[in-house]
């Protein structure tokens, strides 16, 4: 506990842009590490905030030590440089109690957490099960439905009845089940703007999730340079800027959610791999589906579309 208290007077924001880190893998299948500090590096370099993992780091295909372990990594690579978010959501109130304190006793500065998948919890286990990870540890707790790709949604009320008891500097939102802009905008005024939330699902609704209130976005990390070209034009209210920068996003995210969480761990690491950030676009077996030809060559023409829209706005 003397190493999470001490944290807390440090906090970093939880708030701007935290992206989504991929977990790179060797031809061993093993983390690597190489790739993992790139991938880091080349985030910080786009102006974030910090870095979280959470589903599309493939964080349910890891083992627990595994799970344990990338977060450390992203700790010791992140250096200070902004927040860490780790994701600590499991099947079981024990084992996601472990990953927190292990995440947190390691340095992240924040936990997320998804509801079990296995089963459709009845609202007082799942009450139980954010409160004792809230409980557990001093740092933030970020509350994610991602029923959009996984598990069960969690309603709104039950979102209010966490913040009343805890308060929004201790749990904060990232709601991702459909459909997502209302939902926002339901628990936005349900708990009368004090609910601190995040974006998600790629960037593909972040100029509608940014004018309903958001305090930041979770994006995959494949389009961030355009993702923070994005948030910027939308800060300063550039609105031809962003819309410019948005439409090839959407058609990248687009491409991804065809195949739901398998489209964009393949999407997103084939991007990587072209970037010159990961060595490899290995995945974790077995796998729902994989690019074809046709598929890399619209995801090809999108990243050199976004690619002269930025140079062309860097240089207006």
């Amino acid at each position: 506990m003397e190493r999470q208290e001490g944290l807390m007077t440090e906090m970093p924001k939880i708030e701007g842009i935290l992206p989504i880190l991929q977990t790179p893998f060797d031809e061993n299948d093993q983390i690597d590490r190489v790739s993992l500090q790139r991938e880091i590096d080349w985030a910080f370099e786009q102006g974030i905030q910090g870095v979280c993992s959470a589903m599309v780091s493939e964080i349910l295909r890891l083992t627990s030590q595994e799970r344990i372990e990338l977060n450390r990594l992203i700790v010791e690579m992140t250096d200070g440089r902004g927040a860490v978010v780790g994701s600590v959501g499991a099947e079981s109130i024990k084992q996601a109690v472990e990953f927190a304190e292990a995440m947190v006793g390691d340095g992240c500065h924040a936990i997320m957490a998804i509801p079990p998948i296995s089963t459709a919890l009845p609202r007082t286990a799942l009450y139980e099960y954010f409160k004792t990870l809230a409980d557990t540890v001093s740092v933030p707790l970020i509350v994610q439905d991602a029923s959009s790709y996984v598990g069960s949604a969690i309603p709104t009320d039950f979102y209010v009845q966490l913040l009343d008891e805890y308060g929004p500097e201790k749990i904060l939102f990232k709601p991702e089940g459909a459909p997502i802009g209302p939902n926002i905008s339901d628990l936005r005024d349900a708990s009368q703007g004090r609910a601190r939330m995040f974006d998600g699902s790629g960037g593909i609704l972040l100029i509608d999730a940014f004018r309903r209130g958001v305090i930041g976005t979770m994006p995959g990390i494949e389009s961030l340079d355009g993702i923070a070209a994005l948030w910027q034009a939308l800060q300063r209210n550039d609105e031809a800027t962003a819309y410019q920068i948005y439409f090839p996003i959407c058609a990248l995210v687009a491409l991804q959610l065809q195949a739901g969480l398998d489209g964009f761990l393949a999407i997103e690491k084939y991007i990587l791999c072209k970037r010159g950030l990961f060595t490899t676009d290995r995945r974790r077996e077995p796998n729902s589906w994989s690019l074809d030809d046709e598929t890399k060559s619209e995801v090809d023409r999108l990243l050199i579309l976004l690619q002269d829209l930025l140079r062309s706005t860097e240089r207006g």
